[in-house]
Formats: C-alpha cells, structure tokens, sequence
C-alpha cells in the first residue's frame, strides 16, 4: 500500500476518535491489521506516519508496552493495541 492510501486511513481515523475523546487517542491491534487490512510493513509505516503527525499536534505517544500515566492512573499499553496518544 503506498503512503496517499495510508495517509487516507489515518485521515478518516482520526477525525472519528477526536470526535470520541480528542485528549486520548487509541489504535488496536484488530483496526489496523483487520478492519483496515493493513500488512505488518504498513502497519509499521502507519505507525510512523501517525506518531509524527500527533507529536506535531502536542500528543505524546505511546507503543505497545510502554507506561504512560493519564487522568492521574499509571496505565501500559496492552498487547492488544498498537498506540495510545494523550494530549498535552
């Protein structure tokens, strides 16, 4: 998939999850891979392509694994999801 089909995806996307929560932002392991089809490479490239674009707007993002602490809670990014951004 080339990066203007990507760049579309997150488009779409994050307008839906700004509308729901624009402070907490959250991508799944089955949205990406399944809903959206997307390959592990362009997962991978999404990933990327997204993180840059929320860093930009003042989100700090975080990836499977990691710790990050939101409405006072200390919280890990599951193994079923693929990032979680918090707005500044």
């Amino acid at each position: 998939m080339n990066d203007k089909k990507i760049i579309q995806i997150i488009e779409n996307t994050l307008i839906n999850k700004k509308i729901g929560d624009p402070n907490y932002i959250r991508y799944t392991f089955y949205e990406l891979r399944v809903k959206y089809n997307l390959s592990e490479e362009d997962t991978d490239r999404f990933l990327l392509l997204i993180r840059t674009k929320l860093e930009n707007e003042g989100y700090n993002v975080y990836f499977t694994g990691a710790k990050f602490e939101y409405n006072n809670a200390r919280m890990t990014v599951q193994d079923n999801e693929m990032m979680i951004a918090i707005k500044n």
